[in-house]
């Protein structure tokens, strides 16, 4: 998780949409890659917008070393056509949304740190 307008070595922007799960709403976020994220860390006022729902409450350490104890929900999430339900985090709302590894293997998306681009992978192994 990063705060607004800070970088990180290694990591890069994309967009994403992000929708209810009953399809009703959507959102288009630009979202930091990281696949040193497991979760998709959205800010909870979006989500809320999404009218997703709170599942459970995570641990989880942030990139700063605080541990701290999120909401997790499901929310829809598509890049390049492709379209996963997956877990999202109800992060704070002064932080960018961040797109994790979960979700990037859910989309069956690799990560060209060189490029900086996500790449569909054609076949997972089974």
């Amino acid at each position: 998780m990063r705060k607004k307008g800070r970088s990180r070595m290694g990591t890069f922007n994309w967009p994403i949409r992000l929708e209810s799960i009953d399809g009703k709403q959507s959102l288009q976020l630009d979202a930091l890659v990281d696949t040193g994220s497991f979760y998709t860390i959205v800010p909870t006022s979006l989500l809320k917008s999404l009218e997703t729902v709170p599942t459970e409450k995570v641990g989880l350490e942030l990139a700063d070393g605080r541990r701290v104890l999120w909401d997790i929900g499901e929310a829809r999430a598509m890049v390049y056509g492709r379209s996963v339900t997956t877990l999202v985090a109800f992060g704070e709302d002064d932080v960018d949304p961040v797109l994790g590894a979960y979700t990037l293997e859910g989309l069956r998306l690799s990560v060209d740190p060189f490029k900086e681009t996500l790449v569909p992978i054609p076949y997972a192994r089974a």
